[in-house]
């Protein structure tokens, strides 16, 4: 299974999702992107970016101000 790693530390909303959003569609199903940031807003925003974009959202957590996304891309 293909796994990409994007840092979008330093970005702020909506940017973090517009550039993961950019990665998964060069990703092919079932293909794994990990995401780090350090905006806050997007613990809200990759649950509703995921959800609409019909990729899955297997993990999120934060650790000294580093929010961890780990996404699974939808087949579409």
């Amino acid at each position: 299974m293909e796994e990409k790693i994007l840092d979008t530390t330093g970005l702020m909303c909506p940017l973090p999702v517009l550039r993961a959003r950019k990665v998964l569609k060069e990703l092919p199903p079932q293909a794994i992107l990990r995401v780090f940031s350090t905006d806050a807003a997007s613990v809200m925003d990759f649950g509703v970016f995921c959800d609409q974009a019909g990729h899955k959202l297997l993990k999120q957590n934060e650790e000294n101000g580093v929010y961890t996304f780990v996404i699974l891309r939808g087949d579409n």
